[in-house]
């Protein structure tokens, strides 16, 4: 493993920045805290920045040479609300609220690739570090682009990047093309007829009914979609009544639908509505679906992932940068930054996962042991991309001693 001496040397203290914002969670929109540490972190290592982009989200600009192209570096900074079961000395102090997918190593990882590239510059043109906000849910990438983001910042390239709990620590993983789904919600309604329970033959059961819908539901995965493509439909809610003894008149469903090829999205968004509305009708309700569509698929442009391949098989070596993992059917709103711009979006390695250290689980924790890695990563990224070109000034023992 190659990686830069003083980013390692200072692991200990992109470590802390990390432990210190794990420690102080803040859900989307209400990055007040993580922003301004990010700001003032940026400023001192003598980056112009930039605040309130997408209502939180912070970028920092830095710029060596003369060449004129620029890329981008993203990292996510929310948490999200879960309550934190860790009993180590930096687990929560916002009750509810925790960092379970690694947004604080992700952060702490750029920021250290900030304060190397900014004190050494072995780089030709400028480097955008964009710290977004609401990654969760809420679309904090497309919040930041519609507020000017690449208007304000004009970048030829982005790159995003992601813990990756069960790849080794030391490995990366990416690929061309689509690396995770499209993310899409659902609500169903049924309106059935209401009546006593002990007499269901004078109404129409809309929670019946939702129970044939939930089954039917899963066809749209195993019988209407080709078996190489993915699709996922999930009802994660389900509602209908008040009492034990009546039979309501509406009951709702709702959950999401993960797809990885836009057609296969367009088809899947139309044959719910239709399967949702002839089911009811059989037993003699109505249903009607309201969807609605999240997070695009994020798909990575082919000359950005041999970029990015590239620098980080100079971190861990070739063998190290595995290129045939399978997509994932999470989702990522970097998708909206790369339908905007090329890039790429890697994985890496956050070790096997153990103990619940998973994404999401109230028991994770970023594994420190990769913050030098990944700051490595970044830095060679930017040296490769906007490689610094051979200075045209000659030396007095290039022009033989002529003065």
């Amino acid at each position: 493993m190659q990686l830069i001496e003083e980013i390692r040397s200072q692991e200990q203290q992109i470590a802390e920045w990390r432990r210190d914002i794990h420690a102080h969670p803040e859900l989307a929109f209400e990055e007040i805290r993580t922003s301004q540490l990010v700001a003032d972190k940026l400023e001192s290592f003598g980056i112009n920045v930039h605040r309130g982009l997408g209502k939180t989200g912070v970028v920092g600009t830095l710029s060596a040479g003369s060449g004129t192209r620029s890329i981008a570096l993203r990292a996510d900074m929310d948490a999200l609300p879960i309550r934190e079961l860790n009993g180590f000395p930096h687990r929560s102090v916002n009750e509810g609220k925790m960092h379970a997918c690694g947004h604080d190593g992700h952060t702490a990882m750029l920021l250290g690739a900030a304060r190397y590239l900014a004190a050494n510059r072995n780089f030709d043109g400028t480097v955008q570090f964009i710290f977004q906000p609401a990654e969760e849910g809420y679309g904090g990438a497309l919040a930041m682009i519609e507020d000017g983001l690449f208007e304000q910042f004009p970048v030829e390239a982005v790159y995003g990047m992601h813990n990756w709990p069960g790849l080794p620590a030391g490995q990366f993983a990416v690929r061309s093309g689509t690396m995770m789904a499209a993310a899409d919600m659902f609500d169903i309604r049924v309106r059935g007829k209401g009546s006593h329970a002990a007499m269901p033959h004078q109404g129409v059961d809309p929670v019946l009914v939702g129970a044939h819908i939930i089954t039917a539901l899963q066809s749209l995965a195993s019988r209407a979609t080709d078996p190489a493509d993915s699709v996922v439909v999930s009802v994660t809610r389900v509602r209908g009544g008040d009492a034990y003894n009546v039979i309501s008149d509406e009951a709702t469903l709702k959950g999401t639908v993960r797809t990885l090829l836009s057609g296969t999205r367009d088809r899947i968004e139309q044959q719910m509505a239709e399967l949702v509305r002839q089911v009811a009708l059989a037993f003699g309700a109505a249903g009607e679906t309201h969807y609605k569509r999240g997070y695009p698929p994020t798909i990575n442009a082919p000359a950005e992932t041999e970029i990015a391949a590239t620098a980080a098989a100079t971190v861990v070596s070739g063998e190290n940068v595995l290129r045939d993992l399978p997509p994932c059917m999470g989702a990522e709103d970097f998708s909206f930054m790369l339908e905007r711009k090329p890039g790429c979006y890697i994985w890496i390695g956050n070790g096997p996962g153990q103990g619940g250290c998973v994404l999401h689980n109230p028991h994770y924790d970023f594994n420190d042991e990769i913050l030098s890695i990944g700051a490595s990563y970044w830095v060679r990224l930017v040296e490769q991309s906007l490689a610094a070109r051979p200075s045209s000034r000659k030396t007095e023992k290039d022009r033989g001693g002529e003065v």
